[in-house]
């Protein structure tokens, strides 16, 4: 007796293995070497990458939460060697977002029960700890990390090698390198370790420290800010990847410690 539901149509690569009670609809592709368990579910118009492991429970490519969708077609798409664990979420886009796009990047973790939500992107390297939520349109760059039981306000960002603790809740940006913590949620340095890890040198370390000073310690709005470090400090990744990021904020980046203002 056959236990799973493939479409005929599905493009199944080579070396893929599909689990008892896995439904996997039409317009699915699925890369070489993936592992899906049993009781998954692969909706329509999802592009998975070589190499996934997908546990039992998780649900890609499940139809927008958004009132605005209107049965477009639109796409979810995990990259290559990402893991979701189990119970998993992640819907597709929207048209009326303009991307049409959900997509998770390669090498991820995505722990039990996270849900990423309509045209959320993804970055590579990224861990989202178990039951974070990420609305519509949140952007999470590579190699963040965000702590469990934490809920992103739509259209916040969270930059690049940036861990957000465990139990946060936030409504503005998550700027690139540091340690976000307390609530409302602050900057609460600089992730030490984390730069160490991912092989950053001491002067690098040190840049970005005096940089995030100039922030949140110089005394300045964080226009003046801005403009101060882009005077005193010499371009490098590092400063520039900081500068771009916080002068495309929409919704603001997060507040320094004592700074007690609702987010």
């Amino acid at each position: 007796m056959n236990l799973t539901s493939i479409h005929p149509c599905a493009r199944i690569g080579a070396n893929v293995t599909i689990g008892p009670f896995t439904s996997i609809a039409e317009h699915v592709e699925i890369g070489e070497g993936t592992w899906i368990g049993p009781h998954v579910t692969i909706m329509d118009y999802v592009k998975i990458g070589k190499n996934c492991k997908i546990f039992p429970g998780a649900v890609v490519g499940g139809i927008p939460q958004d009132l605005k969708f209107a049965g477009e077609v639109t796409y979810a798409e995990i990259g290559d060697n990402t893991t979701l664990r189990e119970y998993v979420t992640v819907n597709r886009g929207t048209a009326a977002s303009g991307k049409k796009l959900t997509k998770v990047g390669n090498n991820c973790l995505i722990m039990s029960y996270v849900h990423v939500a309509h045209d959320c992107c993804i970055g590579n390297q990224v861990i989202l700890a178990s039951f974070a939520g990420l609305a519509g349109e949140v952007e999470v760059h590579d190699d963040a990390i965000i702590g469990g039981s934490s809920g992103a306000h739509q259209f916040t960002r969270v930059g690049v090698h940036a861990m957000v603790s465990g139990g946060s809740f936030f409504g503005k940006d998550v700027p690139p390198y540091i340690l976000a913590g307390r609530r409302p949620l602050s900057f609460g340095g600089i992730n030490l370790i984390g730069l160490r890890r991912r092989n950053f040198t001491h002067e690098q370390i040190t840049t970005i420290s005096e940089i995030y000073k100039t922030i949140y310690y110089g005394g300045m709005n964080v226009t003046d800010a801005c403009s101060k470090i882009e005077a005193d400090f010499p371009a490098s990744p590092e400063r520039d990847t900081i500068l771009s990021f916080i002068r495309s904020s929409k919704r603001g980046i997060i507040k320094g410690v004592g700074n007690l203002d609702e987010e």
